[in-house]
């Protein structure tokens, strides 16, 4: 198996193929005619080949989601809020110029009373799907907000999109490669693939990576390719499948 996609790791090889084979037809039938406009020789009944296969994929988050925290204590409510509100306008202003849609930034704000003083906080959470554009928006808002602005690491995650996307690689991945295999076992023997019999989805297996709405707790030492290796989710899928075998292998196709 071969990994894809830019975040595919190298992964266990997986278990040996099982395959079954039966070249000798059933004496008491005949041989089935080819379809209609299909050339080549015609498949026999009986004579099958029964592979099973596997196959394992992974695929790196999608998303990535950063917050933001800042506030402010002043002695008059006003000041308190214009503080805070030319600060969340900036980050809001150097989000938009750098592709981050409207709809993917959220700004909540709390207002209190401590002791003689008023005090502000607010947290802007921006979704990102541009782990570049990400890394450009908070050097920039590093730069120029400093201490004033406090970032936490970003949580990496995918979307339900994302997760079934993986789950039908792996199982396209799985079917290609056990017809693959049962193609090299007709042909080890002179014969021809016909069509699949069945088709069965035996197994299927989920784990790693992270949903939206799971929080994991990770050392803030952790480095981006870390943090993007720690939330990669991985699939695999065995399936077992039937075809049929024609007769002698056309050789004008055979290196085809």
């Amino acid at each position: 198996m071969v990994p894809e996609g830019p975040a595919a790791m190298a992964l266990p090889a997986p278990p040996p193929a099982r395959v079954f084979a039966e070249l000798v037809p059933a004496p008491a039938e005949a041989p089935a005619p080819a379809p209609a406009g299909r050339s080549g020789p015609p498949a026999l009944s009986g004579r099958e080949v029964h592979v099973s296969g596997s196959a394992e994929l992974s695929a790196g988050p999608d998303r990535a989601r950063v917050s933001l925290r800042l506030g402010s204590r002043k002695g008059a409510a006003g000041a308190a809020r214009s503080s805070v509100a030319r600060r969340l306008e900036y980050i809001a202003q150097s989000a938009r110029q750098r592709g981050v849609p409207e709809e993917n930034m959220t700004v909540t704000e709390d207002f209190s009373r401590v002791e003689n003083t008023y005090q502000m906080e607010a947290e802007v959470c921006i979704v990102f799907s541009d782990f570049g554009k990400m890394q450009n928006v908070c050097n920039l808002l590093i730069e120029k907000l400093g201490t004033s602005v406090t970032i936490s690491p970003p949580h990496f995650y995918h979307t339900p999109e994302a997760i079934d996307t993986l789950r039908r690689r792996v199982c396209v991945a799985a079917v290609g490669n056990t017809r693959q295999k049962a193609q090299e076992v007709c042909r080890l023997f002179g014969q021809s693939l016909g069509k699949p019999l069945l088709i069965r989805e035996e197994e299927t297996k989920e784990w790693g990576g992270h949903i939206d709405s799971h929080l994991v707790s990770s050392p803030d030492s952790m480095t981006l390719q870390e943090r993007i290796q720690n939330a990669t989710a991985y699939a695999s899928c065995k399936v077992f499948a039937v075809f049929e075998i024609k007769g002698k292998e056309n050789r004008r196709n055979k290196f085809l």
